[in-house]
């Protein structure tokens, strides 16, 4: 829990979101957990700051699910990652009968918070959880928060130590057994981080390379 001003911003009080809290408490690491919970306050503080009217549960199942796929459960998956936790969120949102349009904006909300200059254009609960993923990984907008709605936050979900590297190695861990699938994004910096072997896609030599260019030309 914590304070904007006179506004309480908490985990909302229903079914759907204690269901998707036990889920993804059963199957993330603390790390991701805390993250992941981290999100949603850093999303709804941005929200009550701007002004923004969100549905909270929406929100909040979002940025629980939006880092599910570098769980082990998806070590088999050559999808994004973030398609993997938008389709887990699909499914779960599915069996609580959700109604599709809001399932489609949780499915965008995750599949698209690691592709920037987009969901800042696109429905509420899309924008926030990308500006929440962002504020918590990477400290986008640190200085648009005050230091003690910083401290209340991380007070109910600590960071852990180091926790710099030890998000980018689950990041990597969630990723290198499916290095194409970074291609086209800011996932392929992780495994070059991680791994001096990595090989970058590089689409200049895709575009140079392709069956077109073996035509006669015109």
């Amino acid at each position: 829990m914590t304070r904007q001003s006179d506004l309480m911003i908490v985990v909302p009080d229903s079914k759907l979101a204690a269901a998707a809290t036990e889920l993804i408490r059963d199957t993330e690491s603390d790390l991701l957990f805390h993250h992941s919970t981290r999100v949603y306050f850093w999303g709804a503080l941005i929200a009550a700051r701007t002004m923004m009217r969100f549905d909270p549960e929406l929100l909040y199942v979002a940025a629980m699910f939006h880092d599910i796929g570098l769980t082990a459960r998806f070590r088999d998956s050559q999808l994004r990652f973030e398609v993997d936790g938008a389709n887990a969120a699909r499914d779960f949102l599915r069996s609580q009968g959700i109604t599709e349009e809001d399932i489609e904006t949780v499915w965008n909300a995750i599949a698209l918070h690691t592709t920037p200059g987009v969901p800042e254009f696109m429905r509420p609960e899309i924008a926030l959880v990308q500006a929440g993923a962002g504020m918590d990984v990477a400290g986008r907008g640190y200085d648009q928060f005050t230091d003690a709605e910083r401290e209340a936050v991380v007070s109910a979900h600590p960071r852990e130590a180091d926790f710099q590297h030890r998000i980018i190695d689950a990041f990597y861990q969630g990723m290198k057994h499916r290095p194409d699938s970074t291609f086209g994004t800011f996932n392929d910096d992780i495994l070059a981080y991680k791994d001096s072997h990595f090989h970058r896609t590089d689409l200049c030599s895709v575009i140079l390379s392709s069956r077109w260019c073996s035509q006669p030309q015109t």
